[in-house]
This record gives structure tokens, C-alpha cells and sequence, in this order.
């Protein structure tokens, strides 16, 4: 067992990392979170990073460390991908996914499992609309906002809110339009503001930072000047926010970077063990540092790992600007 660190580092230290899933050909699209005292982990299987097999592996453990499959979400002949959680005010445990089906042109559809204990999940509900990915969402205020891409042209991102984390309704249809957006972390400050970091893939490819305050439909946006993929974002309990992201400049990799949202900057702080055919992390700040689900080929196929991460104190000493 890895002890809690007693002081905080100079800079940010990986600390722990541990192999947690690799049972099947291709294990990736992560994420991570606590729930009832113990800890869930999702993400996707399959026979490679596209196929049409995909399924949704659950793991759950107690302390971080050891590791039992608690459920498998499967559709017949359909590629269920991206799994993310989200964790309800109702004491319920939200799972977010896309379900593929079809040869080209493939369709996509959102759809939402809901359990009580993280090991038993009902039926899928399909959310959203047909073609509009809502890849990830959080609650606050007492709704659901979450952030979906069109996966046909136009390509644009729009933003939902519901009530009741199922029936979602647009609060902003086109919140980014440009450079293909689609990938993105949301959260939300104590004073209501909302942050959320995009991904984009066409011309320059450099990731947006956005910034609104409620009712959320006028957003100021940053070109961070980076390029990312699978972005997590997480608001730590001083304030401060990290993400998650893939890097590809200098080698591909998974990266733990600080998020400035005024000037808007994104700051290494550390790299993960990874490469190649990696990222996609869920973020969770527990026992004072920060843990990191994240899946990597860099040991010959794609698996999934679990990192430990400790962070320094502000200000942050030691890192390299990338922004």
C-alpha cells in the first residue's frame, strides 16, 4: 500500500501506478469516481480502438488498489463507447455512453444506465437527440448540464440542461462552431461559473477554454493554442483546476495539467506513464491527491492504469508552460 504523501512536493509527482484493466484487446475511454465510500471505474472493450464490438467493463474496489469487475453493459450489435460518470444528488450513480450502430454512415445516439449500488444498472435510456453526443455532464444548482457534438457536418457543440439528468433540453444550441469541436470537461465554480475546456480536430486543432456565468448562454471563449484530446477537467478544493488531457507535442501522451481560466493557459505539471494509443482520464482528488484513471499502449496493447498524483502547493513550482 502506497502511504499518503506528509508534505506536498515541490511539483507535481506521480506517486503510484497500477495496471487495473486488461483483459481484453483493446481496453481504453476511462473514467473514474467515488462512490458510497468505494470506488468505480469504467471503460471501453473491444477487439480494437473502432470496431463494433464494444462493451462497457465496470470495475469497483475498495481501497484503489485491488480490483474486481462489478458489471458489463453490452448492446447486441452495437459499439457502446466513451463511458462517463455522472454522480447524482439523489445518492444514485450516472453513467453516460454512445451507442454506435450501423455500417458507414455510422449512427449515434447518447444513452444513460442509472444504479444505486454501482455493481446493478437498469435498462439504457436513450438522451438527447439522434447524432448529438452528449459526451460528458455534471450537475449543479440542482440540474444537469452537459455538453454534446454533432457527429455529422455541421460540426458544432451544443449545450443542455435536465432536470432530472434524462430529459435534457438545449440551453445554447450552437455554444462553439469552428476547427470541428467536440470532446469536452465542464465544471462549475461555488459563484456559478461554468468552465469548459474543448477539443478540436480540423485546421489549426487548438483546444477552446470557455467561460459564462448563469443563465449560461453567452460564453467567452480562449484559444488555448494546444492541442488535446479526451479532456477531464476537475475543480480542486482550493480552486484551483486541473485537467486531463492527451498531449502530442514532444511525443503523444497523457498529461495532469493546471487550467488558468483568465488568461486562459493550460500548464504541464506532469506526464503519465504512456504512449502511442493513450488517454482519455477520469480525475478524482481524494486523501489529498489527485488519482487518475487513464488507459495507454506504451507496454505493447492498450490497457487501462490507475495513477496517484501529488500535487504542490500554490503557486505551482517546477512545471513548463505550454500555453
Amino acid at each position: 500500500m502506497t502511504p499518503a504523501p506528509t508534505s506536498r512536493p515541490a511539483a507535481a509527482e506521480v506517486t503510484a501506478v497500477r495496471r487495473i484493466g486488461d483483459s481484453a484487446p483493446h481496453s481504453a475511454f476511462t473514467d473514474l469516481v467515488r462512490h458510497r465510500d468505494g470506488w468505480f471505474c469504467a471503460f471501453r472493450e473491444g477487439a480494437s480502438h473502432v470496431s463494433g464490438d464494444g462493451v462497457i467493463r465496470l470495475l469497483s474496489s475498495a481501497d484503489g488498489r485491488s480490483w474486481t469487475s462489478a458489471a458489463v453493459l453490452a448492446r447486441p450489435a452495437t459499439d457502446l463507447r466513451d463511458p462517463r460518470f455522472v454522480a447524482r444528488p439523489d445518492g444514485r450513480l450516472q453513467l453516460l455512453a454512445a451507442a454506435v450502430t450501423g455500417a458507414a454512415p455510422k449512427e449515434f445516439r447518447t444513452v444513460t444506465w442509472l444504479s444505486d449500488d454501482g455493481h446493478r444498472w437498469g435498462e439504457p435510456t436513450p438522451v438527447g437527440e439522434p447524432g448529438i453526443w452528449v459526451w460528458q455532464a455534471t450537475w449543479h444548482a440542482g440540474a444537469m448540464y452537459g455538453v454534446g457534438y454533432a457527429t455529422r457536418e455541421p460540426r458544432f457543440v451544443r449545450l443542455y440542461r435536465s432536470a432530472d439528468g434524462v430529459d435534457l433540453h438545449p440551453v445554447v444550441e450552437t455554444l462553439f462552431l469552428g476547427g470541428y469541436p467536440n470532446e469536452s470537461g465542464l465544471v462549475f465554480d461555488p459563484d456559478g461559473t461554468a468552465t469548459c475546456l474543448l477539443r478540436r480536430d480540423r485546421d489549426a486543432a487548438t483546444a477552446q477554454l470557455g467561460r459564462a456565468r448563469p443563465p449560461y448562454r453567452e460564453w467567452r471563449w480562449t484559444d488555448l493554442g494546444v492541442r488535446v484530446g479526451g479532456p477531464a477537467l476537475l475543480r480542486l478544493p482550493d480552486g484551483r483546476l486541473v485537467a486531463g488531457v492527451r498531449r502530442h507535442d514532444g511525443g503523444v501522451r497523457t498529461a495532469v495539467c493546471a487550467v488558468d481560466p483568465e488568461p486562459g493557459r493550460l500548464t504541464e505539471l506532469v506526464a503519465l506513464p504512456s504512449g502511442g494509443d493513450c488517454s482519455y482520464p477520469g480525475l478524482v482528488w481524494h486523501d489529498e491527491r489527485l488519482w487518475v484513471s487513464y488507459y495507454s499502449s506504451h507496454e505493447g496493447r492498450t490497457c487501462v492504469y490507475l495513477a496517484e498524483v501529488a500535487l504542490p502547493e500554490q503557486p505551482l513550482a517546477g512545471v513548463r508552460g505550454v500555453g
